[in-house]
């Protein structure tokens, strides 16, 4: 199947584009107020780049039909500038990327920087007679441009290099990179002046999220109230939590949210707290905001049952171990509680940002594509039956239903409280760890789960650890 890419040039002149990826990689002449139509296969990627005097400015860079059926793209001015420029899904503004006054911005940082600056900038910044930028170089080439440039549009377009060959990146710059919602056409715009397409200049913003009540109790004296779960960090350090509620949600697919965690908590050590959700949430929780991460992926109630659903998946890579239980006292339980991290070949690895040790992502994201050492590995150590590790179907869904009709099966039975717990959890030894053993399981009717993020200290008893339900998934996460 296949969409649109439409290159819309807004200005009153000739504008030319390099075209990578499509059109037989031949450039396109668009005239002024002219709009070019690409065709765009779904799965191909590629860049539009505008130039200015031959010479390579911003660009849209887009994959179509990426990860979990969702488009990915961003506006980059890694290679130059020269006018302004933005990338949407078509009829969704609010998937907008791109500073549509780029060079207006640019233009009046550059009459506001002091003489140092504009002296440090001369090899980079070419101008008129009158003073006034015409274009910039690649900004990669010049670290003092990419510091000049964050200025005026961090957050707005791609500036710096990015996650890439070992660099962290710019967390601002990697956000650029987050998906759309769904697979659609897509609509390029270029002007002189403002670039923002003209029949969105009003057009309302999405909504996406709905903050929800934290409330923190200790699990083992009170009894939490709401729907919502219980986070157990049963490792030796505090740590942060980031849940992600997803951009859109359809029958069997979902918008993963990469760039807007809401909320952010932190929980001690071999501590937990009780996360007051509303019934609306779909989605994940992992530790910190940085990829690659382990998905502890749930939603509070489906649209077709009422209950809540969950499960482990290790598609975005690999942090850690994380256990996912529910609360109603059927026993259903899955994920892992054992160290996989520390024997791993280094060719699975792909440490975060911060130099945390990970695995990398088995299904290939804006930073890298699929790791199949990690694949092996974790096949070899958790398998399918415990976590997503290449998507499809067969992994347990830890279900916490609203009580059924008296002819379902034992998987589908009545729930007694409509919670799950999570636990961070560093696992014990020997012959104090012969199961996955839930303290003070809360028996109520609301939580959902209890999800238990693990350091992994558990190590050769993986056999011990019994998955229950042998569903396909139902949870909140990655569009399956």
């Amino acid at each position: 199947m296949s969409h649109t890419i439409f290159v819309h040039n807004m200005s009153n002149r000739s504008q030319e584009f390099e075209v990578h990826g499509w059109n037989n990689n031949r450039n396109i002449q668009v005239g002024g107020g002219q709009t070019w139509n690409i065709n765009a296969p779904d799965g191909s990627s590629g860049a539009i780049i505008a130039l200015h005097d031959g010479h390579e400015g911003e660009q849209a860079e887009i994959t179509k039909d990426g990860f979990g059926g969702n488009d990915f793209f961003d506006l980059s001015n890694i290679v130059g500038a020269g006018g302004n420029m933005t990338v949407q899904q078509v009829d969704k503004p609010w998937t907008r990327k791109g500073d549509p006054l780029f060079m207006q911005h640019l233009n009046d940082a550059w009459h506001h920087a002091d003489q140092g600056t504009r002296s440090s900038l001369e090899p980079c910044v070419h101008r008129d007679n009158n003073d006034n930028v015409t274009r910039i170089d690649a900004i990669k080439d010049y670290p003092q441009l990419e510091t000049f440039v964050r200025t005026f549009a961090d957050g707005k377009t791609y500036i710096g290099v990015g996650a890439w060959g070992g660099s962290p990146g710019n967390d601002n710059d990697n956000h650029q990179s987050s998906a759309g919602e769904g697979n659609t056409d897509i609509l390029v715009t270029y002007n002189d002046g403002d670039a923002t397409p003209k029949s969105a200049k009003v057009a309302p913003v999405k909504q996406h999220f709905q903050a929800p009540h934290i409330v923190r109790r200790d699990i083992s004296s009170a009894q939490a109230q709401g729907p919502g779960i219980i986070l157990r960090n049963h490792t030796s350090q505090q740590q942060q939590y980031a849940f992600y509620n997803n951009y859109w949600n359809g029958n069997g697919t979902a918008g993963a949210n990469f760039d807007h965690p809401d909320p952010i908590i932190t929980v001690n050590a071999n501590d937990s707290l009780f996360v007051s959700l509303p019934e609306s949430f779909k989605g994940r929780v992992q530790r910190g905001t940085q990829l690659p991460a382990t998905w502890a992926e749930f939603q509070i109630s489906a649209s077709d049952d009422g209950g809540a659903h969950g499960d482990i998946s290790l598609q975005q890579g690999c942090d850690g171990a994380v256990a996912i239980s529910s609360t109603d006292g059927s026993g259903r339980t899955n994920g892992f509680q054992w160290d996989i991290l520390q024997d791993a070949p280094e060719a699975a690895i792909q440490n975060k940002p911060d130099g945390t040790r990970a695995l990398a992502t088995t299904v290939g994201n804006w930073m890298s594509g699929p790791n199949q050492a990690a694949i092996d590995w974790e096949q070899q150590k958790v398998g399918q039956e415990r976590a997503y590790i290449v998507g499809g179907t067969g992994v347990p869904d830890v279900a916490n239903p609203t009580p059924p009709p008296p002819a379902r099966r034992f998987w589908r039975r009545p729930s007694i409280n409509g919670r799950l717990r999570l636990i961070n959890a560093a696992g014990t030894r020997d012959a104090e760890f012969d199961r996955v053993v839930f303290d003070d399981v809360v028996v109520n009717h609301d939580v959902f789960f209890h999800v238990i993020f693990d350091a992994g200290a558990f190590r050769g008893r993986e056999d011990d650890w019994i998955g229950v339900d042998r569903r396909g998934s139902k949870d909140g996460g990655e569009g399956r």
